[in-house]
């Protein structure tokens, strides 16, 4: 069970005028690919941010997005809390 090792961010409203224009010609592809570029990029960021707020090293992170709706999710999955014995890891995006 993940009890509090799961942070989940759900973001509506994600896509720029432009990305809207490119939907409504039918290049969702082409959103799609650049949003994933953008996430893949930034990724490194989003970690380091959950981090400093957290107080707790992200072991991993993951994004997806959908067209229609215009959703999109953040999954950080942070190190266990400490327990006796258990040595954290970093997230390997880093």
């Amino acid at each position: 069970m993940l009890e509090d090792e799961l942070l989940a961010c759900v973001l509506g409203g994600v896509y720029t005028d432009v990305g809207k224009t490119m939907i409504e010609l039918r290049r969702q592809t082409v959103v799609r690919d650049t949003r994933s570029a953008f996430q893949n990029g930034m990724g490194h960021r989003f970690v380091a941010a959950v981090e400093r707020l957290s107080g707790r090293s992200v072991l991993t992170f993951m994004s997806e997005h959908h067209v229609g709706p215009d959703i999109e999710i953040e999954l950080f999955m942070p190190t266990p809390k400490a327990r006796p014995g258990r040595v954290p890891r970093r997230c390997p995006c880093l």
